[in-house]
C-alpha cells in the first residue's frame, strides 16, 4: 500500500511562539500560589523578592535553552538535547518519565483546577461536587485535543487568544490593586520585611515561586513548526519571560495591597479573596478568569506533548504511531490521542499532591541533566554551530539552583523524591528489552505493523518528510 509523505509546516510565528510561553506559563499559580510563597517568606518584601528571583532563575535557565534550542534545532526539548549529548539512554528516561508521569500530571491538574473554577460560581457556599469537577476536566481535555486534531491553526489562535485574555484578566486585578493604594493608603506595606527567615523556609518559597514559572521551555518542544528558529526562538524566549515577571510581581503587589496577611494565609485561592473584597457582586468573575488561564495552559501543554511523542517515535524510542501526521491537517493526531488518554487516566488519581511533588522533582532533574548537555557539548563538540553562545557564567549559575532545586524534596519529601527516582530508573530495563534488543520475537513487530496500518487508514495519518 503507497502512503503519502507529508511534510510539517512553519505555522508558528514570534508572536504565537511568545503566546505559547506565556500562555503555558501563566497558568493557575499566579492566582493561587502566592499564599504558598508568601507562608514561607512570612514577609511581604521578601516574597516580592522571591517572585522577582524566581522570574530571573527562569531567564538565566531560559538564554541556556535559547543556545540548546539554536544548537539544537528539533522539536522535543530535553528529550533532543540529551540524545545529541549523551545517547539513546538518557534521552529515553527523559522521554520515559515525561510520558508516564510528566506531562500527563500537568494535564490533570491543569484539567481539574479548570473544571473546579469553571463550576465554583454555581456553588458559591460550598466546593463543587468531585464527580462533576473531574467529569468537566475529561471534557475540557478532550475538547482541547479535538482542536489541535483538527487544525493546528486553530490550535494556535486558541493559544494567543487565551494569553490575551488571561493578561486582561491579571492587568484587572494590577489596576484595582493600584486603585486601593491610591484610595486606601498603603498600610499593608508597614514593616514589609518582619519575619523570621531560615535558609529552609526561603528555599520552599522559592520552590513554590519557581513552580508558577514552569513553561518558560515549552517553545523549545515545537521547534520544527516554528518560522525562522534561530531568530524567533530566542526573541520569544526574552519577550515571553521578562512579560510574566513583571506582571507576576504586580499581581503581588496588588494582592498585598488589598488582602491583609491573615487573610493572604488564610485563602485558598489569593485570586478569589481578592475578587470577593474588590468586586464584591461580581466577584464570581475571578473564578472565571482563572478557568480561561488555565484552559489556554493546558493547550499550551497538549500542542507541545505531542511533538515530542512524536521525535520519540522516530528515534524508534516509541511506538511508530506516536510519529503519524494528519495528511491534510499536519497534525500529529494519534500522538495528540494517546496524550489525552493518558492525562484522562491521571484523573482517576485522587492525591494530587502526591503527583505534583513527582513530576516537578521528574521535571528539575531533567533540566538539571539538559544544563549538563551544555557544559558536555562545549567540550566534546566546541566547533558545532551555535547562533547563541552564552557565557558560562549564565549556565553555571543555573546549574546550581537547578542541583538546589533537586535536593530540596531530599529533605522536605524524601520517600516522594526516592519514589520519582525509582520511576526513572524503571525506564532502563524497558529500553534494554524494547529498543536495545534487537533480536525481539516476530510477532512484536507485526503488532507494531498492525497498529500503525489501523492507525493510518483510522485518523487518514502518514510519515512525515523531513524538512530541508
Amino acid at each position: 500500500m503507497s502512503v503519502e509523505k507529508v511534510v510539517i509546516e512553519r505555522k508558528i510565528t514570534l508572536v504565537s511562539g511568545a503566546a505559547i510561553i506565556v500562555g503555558t506559563i501563566i497558568g493557575s499559580g499566579i492566582f493561587i500560589s502566592p499564599t504558598g510563597v508568601f507562608v514561607y517568606a512570612e514577609s511581604i518584601g521578601a516574597s516580592l523578592l522571591i517572585w522577582a528571583l524566581s522570574g530571573l532563575v527562569s531567564a538565566l535557565g531560559a538564554l541556556c535553552y535559547a543556545e540548546l534550542g539554536t544548537l539544537i534545532t528539533r522539536s522535543g526539548g530535553d528529550y533532543a538535547y540529551l540524545l545529541v549529548a549523551f545517547g539513546p539512554l538518557a534521552a529515553f528516561l527523559c522521554l520515559w518519565i515525561t510520558l508516564v508521569i510528566g506531562r500527563p500530571t500537568i494535564l490533570a491538574i491543569s484539567a481539574i483546577t479548570f473544571s473546579t473554577y469553571a463550576i465554583k460560581p454555581f456553588f458559591p457556599d460550598c466546593e463543587p461536587p468531585d464527580d462533576a469537577v473531574r467529569l468537566l476536566a475529561a471534557i475540557c481535555l478532550c475538547f482541547i485535543t479535538a482542536i489541535n486534531c483538527i487544525s493546528v491553526n486553530w490550535a494556535l489562535r486558541v493559544q494567543n487568544i487565551f494569553t490575551a485574555a488571561k493578561l486582561i484578566a491579571l492587568a484587572v486585578i494590577i489596576a484595582f490593586g493600584v486603585y486601593s493604594m491610591s484610595t486606601e493608603g498603603m498600610d499593608n506595606f508597614q514593616d514589609m520585611w518582619s519575619g523570621s527567615y531560615s535558609v529552609q523556609s526561603l528555599s520552599l518559597a522559592a520552590y513554590s515561586g519557581l513552580y508558577s514559572f514552569g513553561g518558560w521551555n515549552i517553545l523549545n518542544m515545537v521547534t520544527e513548526e516554528l518560522q525562522d528558529p534561530y531568530r524567533n526562538l530566542p526573541r520569544a524566549i526574552w519577550l515571553a519571560v521578562p512579560i510574566v515577571t513583571i506582571v507576576y510581581v504586580l499581581v503581588n503587589v496588588a494582592y498585598f495591597a488589598v488582602l491583609s496577611r491573615h487573610e493572604i494565609l488564610s485563602s485558598v485561592a489569593t485570586a478569589v479573596t481578592f475578587g470577593n473584597r474588590m468586586f464584591a457582586s461580581v466577584a464570581w468573575i475571578i473564578p472565571i478568569f482563572v478557568a480561561l488561564s488555565t484552559f489556554g495552559s493546558i493547550n499550551g501543554v497538549i500542542l507541545t506533548s505531542a511533538r515530542l511523542y512524536a521525535i520519540g517515535a522516530e528515534e524508534h524510542h516509541l511506538p511508530s504511531i506516536f510519529g503519524l501526521v494528519h495528511v491534510e491537517k499536519k497534525s500529529p493526531v494519534p500522538s495528540l490521542i494517546i496524550s489525552c488518554i493518558l492525562a484522562l487516566i491521571m484523573l482517576f488519581w485522587r492525591d494530587i499532591f502526591f503527583l505534583i511533588n513527582i513530576s516537578s522533582n521528574a521535571y528539575w532533574l531533567c533540566i538539571t541533566a539538559c544544563i549538563a548537555a551544555l557544559f558536555w557539548l562545549r567540550k566534546t563538540q566546541p566547533d558545532m554551530h551555535r547562533p547563541i553562545r552564552v557565557n558560562l557564567a549564565i549556565p553555571g549559575v543555573f546549574f546550581l539552583f537547578c542541583c538546589f532545586l533537586v535536593f530540596i524534596p531530599l529533605i522536605t519529601e524524601f520517600w516522594d523524591f526516592l519514589l520519582s527516582i525509582a520511576l526513572i530508573l524503571s525506564g532502563i530495563p524497558i529500553y534494554y528489552f524494547c529498543i536495545f534488543w534487537q533480536h525481539k520475537p516476530q510477532w512484536l513487530g507485526k503488532v507494531n505493523k498492525v497498529i500503525e496500518k489501523v492507525s493510518q487508514v483510522l485518523f487518514v495519518t502518514a510519515f512525515p518528510d523531513k524538512q530541508e
